[in-house]
């Protein structure tokens, strides 16, 4: 563990001053008995969304502690994970100062939201092999870099990281390292929220998008130390998840057993598809992956994605992507929607 982490110096001085909005819903909590709410200015009609939404959605999180066996003041959630990895832009990153760390070819939010927040995007691209490059990351950091991303399993390679690269970062940056798992679900190897006590300068990421088929509720999960937590609570708005979204999301995730089957399908699929993939002529490379989705490197990515195109499917074109020429994403569908995919792949070939 590294023993030169210091929270308290990443900090923005204009945050840690701040005290968080306390809202009508922060200083009444409901304990389920039938009470008179005067107190937030709220319609007294009953529509059944005419009250504020719990501001700490309290029972999601308990829900999501006991499944991840932490605690809830470790757990932060966001109106989607962008809103997550903008929060810890805004508490940590001193605008036209500080500088953060990206490794391309990943997800493209890092990026916008540096811009967004007038916050240096220094660029360390991933090895051949889709691996940080942990000297030239190590090269690349001064004294004004907060945070290192690491997106893993890595849109839109696929690859989880090798363990050991992520833990000499961990090790050797006495910045934060945030670890994007959009996608962990899908993946073989286990997720870093278990090495969160043993590193302070860890921030999980997670969303209810990808396993949990949640998409359009726009639920992001930050799992950190308290602290962290708390810091970031400072700055996120008072009612940033709404009712809908909190009902939707512990009804999903109450529901672990569909989830879990549903990712099961997902992972017998996309090793059907890649053995079919195998057969297709200007299919040239199909690189390993623990997402649900797989890169493939084609001979002319234009030409085959605009094919699709006419055959009524959508594929990720993302040969404009670093170390990613001529190459197409491929999200694993249903069984109907794979089949199709490979029947289209070979009549095109």
């Amino acid at each position: 563990m590294t023993s030169v982490f210091d929270l308290d110096k990443l900090v923005r001085e204009t945050v840690k001053g701040l005290k968080p909005y306390s809202s009508a819903r922060d200083e009444y909590v409901s304990d389920g008995s039938k009470m008179i709410f005067l107190d937030a200015n709220e319609n007294p009609y009953e529509t059944g969304l005419n009250r504020y939404p719990d501001p700490q959605q309290r029972s999601v999180k308990t829900l999501l502690a006991e499944q991840k066996k932490i605690l809830e003041q470790n757990i932060l959630l966001g109106n989607g994970s962008d809103e997550v990895l903008d929060l810890i832009f805004r508490a940590f990153c001193e605008p036209n100062v500080d500088n953060i760390i990206s490794l391309p070819p990943t997800y493209g939010m890092y990026k916008v939201l540096a811009g967004i927040n007038a916050i240096e995007n220094r660029e360390v691209l991933l090895t051949k092999d889709f691996e940080p490059d942990v000297p030239g990351i190590l090269d690349a950091i001064n004294n004004k870099t907060k945070i290192i991303f690491i997106c893993s399993p890595n849109n839109p390679t696929g690859n989880a990281f090798q363990k050991e690269k992520i833990k000499q970062l961990l090790e050797q940056f006495c910045g934060l390292v945030v670890i994007d798992e959009a996608y962990i679900d899908f993946s073989r190897g286990d997720s870093w929220l278990s090495a969160l006590d043993s590193y302070p300068n860890l921030i999980v990421t997670q969303t209810m998008s990808k396993a949990y088929g949640m998409a359009g509720i726009r639920l992001g999960i930050c799992y950190a130390s308290i602290e962290i937590i708390a810091v970031l609570n400072k700055i996120k708005p008072p009612y940033n998840i709404n009712q809908l979204t909190q009902y939707q999301a512990l009804k999903r995730v109450l529901d672990d057993t569909l989830v879990q089957e549903e990712v099961k399908q997902i992972l017998e699929e996309r090793k059907k598809l890649i053995d079919e993939l195998k057969g297709v002529s200007f299919v040239q490379k199909i690189y390993s992956t623990d997402a649900n989705f797989v890169l493939v490197k084609v001979d002319n990515a234009d030409t085959r994605y605009s094919q699709l195109l006419d055959k009524k499917i959508v594929v990720r074109n993302r040969s404009n992507q670093p170390l990613c020429e001529n190459t197409l994403r491929l999200t694993i569908g249903t069984p109907e929607e794979n089949k199709k995919l490979i029947d289209q792949l070979n009549e095109i070939s």
